[in-house]
């Protein structure tokens, strides 16, 4: 009979080691069957292989398992769970080295595959061959690596080329929508999120996951108002803007999916990029509804790429063009969305090369007019006897006159 072990794993021996927080701790048990943890009170969870919860602590214990690829796409897993399977036989199948460390029940760091080492040099590298089997990987380690960028971390070469003969497998093909946003909302609360595409690029994952973002490499735009000149690399600098003026990934999706539409700017008019807002708010609509992402995401993203031109003018607009704006982005009903967009607007202005520091007045500007807006009483609209569509018409009326003194009677050429 097997004596039943049980080891720490994961990211609460990596982080550690990093000097990172623990946050959450996982474990593998060896030696066990279901049996054995139902009889100690630990609670099953998921269907596809035995892990438990703590009855007391709540964490999650699994047991030592080996996987078999059997089929395309990464459903396609046979599991073997059973008495005799080794810790290191268990850790061979995680997907990079420094996620493929235990602790003993003593401390001691078991460390079969390089891990610490990998830590030291900052690399994310393979455990073994079997990460070709398991598309989902390419997804995690950009993930970890815009997670760990601020560290120094970097694809090991040999991982990169793995996953570049991944992609034209076809492996990457059989990821399904929810999976494949699932880690990428993941990326997007990471501290490097701008690293989770440019990985899935250089290994030519963007291509099939997101060929809305992967065609804007390579597009020039004027050079006097974007000195980086390519589309591609202005989103990503956008998406690092983003970061540091909110933490909320809603705002970081719109940054980076604002000017999706420069993509498919026709050749004859480039630099130039006319009229790409509608389109941008388009292919932002059809990407959502591909990877299936939650209406939250889309409706703020749709808003920043069909708005952030106007936005952008605010000093120079009309009152009435700013009531259409805040109207036709529900700024009244959903005031803390208006003020996601100003912040994906921002970013967006001052993701540009020489740009980073200059002040963005526009946002301060559309602030100031939703707040004198909203201060337009509806119910004495009602009660001054306007009824049905006039009332909407005397608000909005209301509302225009409002913004036109607050700007001092500035009706200045423009929209």
């Amino acid at each position: 009979m097997n004596e039943i072990k049980t080891y720490l794993v994961g990211g609460a021996v990596r982080d550690p080691l990093l000097g990172l927080s623990l946050k959450d701790r996982d474990w593998v048990v060896t030696g066990a069957t279901p049996a054995d943890l139902l009889q100690q009170g630990f609670k099953p969870v998921g269907n596809d292989f035995p892990v438990f919860l703590h009855p007391k602590t709540g964490e999650e214990y699994a047991l030592a398992r080996t996987e078999r690829k059997t089929a395309k796409g990464y459903h396609g897993f046979q599991f073997h769970a059973a008495t005799d399977v080794t810790l290191e036989q268990d850790l061979a199948r995680r997907d990079l080295t420094i996620n493929a460390m235990a602790q003993d029940e003593q401390g001691t760091l078991i460390d079969p595959y390089g891990g610490q080492s990998d830590l030291q040099q900052r690399l994310l590298r393979h455990v073994s061959a079997a990460f070709a089997e398991d598309p989902v990987r390419i997804l995690r380690v950009a993930r970890f690596a815009a997670r760990f960028a601020p560290l120094g971390f970097q694809v090991a070469e040999e991982t990169r080329q793995l996953m570049q003969n991944m992609v034209a497998a076809g492996e990457v093909d059989a990821l399904v929508p929810e999976r494949v946003w699932q880690e990428t909302v993941r990326a997007l609360s990471e501290p490097a999120p701008e690293r989770f595409f440019e990985v899935l690029r250089d290994c030519g994952a963007l291509r099939v996951l997101f060929p809305e973002v992967d065609r804007l490499f390579g597009v020039p735009q004027p050079a006097h108002y974007h000195p980086e000149i390519d589309c591609g690399i202005h989103t990503l600098l956008v998406l690092q803007q983003a970061v540091k003026l909110s933490a909320a990934p809603e705002v970081r999706f719109a940054a980076l999916t604002h000017d999706l539409g420069k993509g498919l700017t026709p050749a004859d008019i480039l630099p130039s990029h006319h009229g790409h807002e509608l389109v941008s708010r388009q292919l932002t609509t059809q990407l959502c509804e591909r990877l299936k992402i939650p209406t939250r995401f889309r409706e703020l993203a749709e808003h920043v790429a069909e708005q952030h031109g106007r936005i952008h003018k605010a000093l120079e607009l009309r009152p009435k063009t700013f009531l259409k704006v805040l109207e036709t982005t529900d700024a009244f009903r959903k005031p803390e969305r208006f003020e996601q967009l100003l912040l994906a607007c921002e970013a967006d202005a001052k993701g540009r090369t020489g740009f980073e520091e200059r002040p963005y007045p526009q946002a301060e500007r559309f602030r100031e007019v939703l707040a004198t807006c909203q201060q337009v009483d509806v119910q004495a609209v009602i009660q001054a006897g306007f009824q049905g569509v006039q009332i909407k018409e005397e608000v909005h009326r209301r509302r225009v006159e409002a913004t036109r003194e607050i700007l001092g009677h500035l009706d200045i050429e423009g929209e």
